[in-house]
């Protein structure tokens, strides 16, 4: 692997167990919530029956791992790998709260991680393969640890634009803080596969073919506005943002109070539900 990619690994891994990681473990549910119609959606995509074997790959805190293994049943396994041990330690809980005995929980970078060889039906993720330096090299080797004719099925972010649960806050932060130099292309991070072209030539290049990217429009069910803008300034495209232009204190603070405001606005007629768009991505590994 070229040396610029491992040095990306190595920012994913301290990103993931530094920042990232404790952040989202410290709001638990909040995401669940908010994500809980694309994560329907995509178990709806997966097709799974009892006895399967399945890999995971960034499994987070567990939301897509607990329904995976209750849907194999105990004659099947999940196996499920992520980067972040803070979240990690969240999962293990939740699976010894559920005393789960089909699913194994691995620490480990999915891009590199030895994977047992030929060993699965499916290869899953629910946003979480957009983060790899080198993604043709990462579902190449997501692509050995499955039987040969085994599906891949993931979901991932489609653009920004046509996203208004993360563009509110975005825009706002953009007002503050004046035009940014855009970050480089299929940069590592939420939007990396924002564009279907772009996936489907990843997948190829990784030697899967029978690739298909659909759309599909979850609503994202929010929360208090003070949880929304909380949320805004520390995960995802506006943090980075923020982040990138480290502005001063005051600007932060100012972000952060117009952004409440505007999920306020949203509140104002009943629960907050924006609308959404994810790509449901189904490939499959040739015999």
């Amino acid at each position: 692997m070229a040396e610029g990619a491992l040095d990306l690994n190595a920012a994913q891994r301290r990103y993931w167990n530094t920042v990232a990681g404790p952040r989202w473990v410290a709001s638990p549910g909040f995401r669940e919530r908010r994500n809980q119609e694309s994560l329907a959606l995509l178990l709806a995509r997966l097709g799974l029956i009892g006895g399967e074997s399945v890999l995971e790959i960034g499994c987070g805190t567990g939301a897509l791992t607990i329904p995976l293994a209750e849907a194999v049943g105990e004659h099947g396994r999940v196996v499920a790998v992520d980067i972040s041990e803070p979240m990690l330690g969240a999962a293990r809980q939740k699976i010894a709260e559920r005393e789960l005995q089909n699913v194994t929980l691995h620490s480990g970078d999915a891009q590199v991680f030895a994977f047992e060889p030929a060993a699965f039906d499916l290869a899953t993720s629910r946003m979480g393969v957009m983060f790899f330096a080198d993604p043709a090299e990462a579902f190449r080797n997501i692509k050995s640890a499955l039987k040969p004719g085994a599906r891949l099925v993931f979901a991932c972010w489609a653009p920004l634009a046509e996203n208004r649960h993360w563009l509110i806050s975005y825009d706002i932060a953009l007002r503050h803080l004046g035009p940014s130099v855009p970050p480089p292309a299929h940069e590592p991070g939420p939007l990396a596969f924002g564009d279907p072209d772009y996936i489907r030539g990843v997948l190829a290049a990784a030697g899967f073919g029978e690739i298909a990217v659909d759309r599909a429009h979850p609503t994202i069910i929010g929360g208090s506005p003070e949880e929304e803008a909380r949320q805004a300034v520390t995960m995802g495209p506006t943090a980075r943002l923020i982040e990138a232009e480290n502005p001063d204190e005051g600007t932060r603070q100012a972000i952060g109070r117009d952004i409440e405001a505007a999920f306020a606005a949203e509140a104002a007629a009943g629960a907050i539900r924006l609308p959404a768009t994810i790509f449901l991505v189904c490939a499959r590994r040739s015999a």
